[in-house]
């Protein structure tokens, strides 16, 4: 019988995250986040990835930068999805110096905004929503 136990991993956890985050139970992501150090399961890149997506598509961006500093903390680089996840929900939400910063921080890190993200910021840059600034932070990203 114990030879048919799913091993509960990383992987399993963060598709349970996902999960959670997907249905709008962010509470029960962040406690099940919360519990992964005492199963003895070190969250990787995607678990934090997951994790900040939740709390960003919650509005919930100082928790999000939080949880940044603590992937940093726990040595996690944060790759170029961590900072789209960060910078699209941010613009999203109309909080576009917030997100000028987090631009500037993922090209001086070698990253660059994905399509999704570029394509935000052409239509907030068409609407005269965004800062014109944005413009040549996206051209060095390239």
């Amino acid at each position: 019988m114990e030879a048919n136990k799913l091993e509960l991993d990383v992987v399993v956890y963060t598709v349970v995250i996902a999960g959670l985050c997907k249905a709008g139970n962010i509470e029960s992501a962040r406690a099940v986040f919360s519990g992964l150090s005492s199963k003895g399961v070190q969250p990787n890149v995607r678990t934090f990835n997951v994790m900040i997506c939740g709390l960003c598509n919650r509005g919930l961006f100082i928790e999000a930068e939080k949880l940044l500093g603590e992937m940093r903390e726990k040595g996690c680089s944060p790759d170029g999805w961590t900072y789209n996840i960060i910078i699209r929900g941010l613009l999203n939400n109309n909080e576009t110096s917030w997100a000028m910063k987090f631009i500037e921080e993922m090209v001086e890190s070698g990253f660059s905004a994905d399509t999704l993200t570029t394509e935000l910021i052409v239509r907030l840059l068409s609407k005269d929503i965004v800062d014109p600034g944005l413009l040549p932070l996206l051209k060095d990203s390239s």
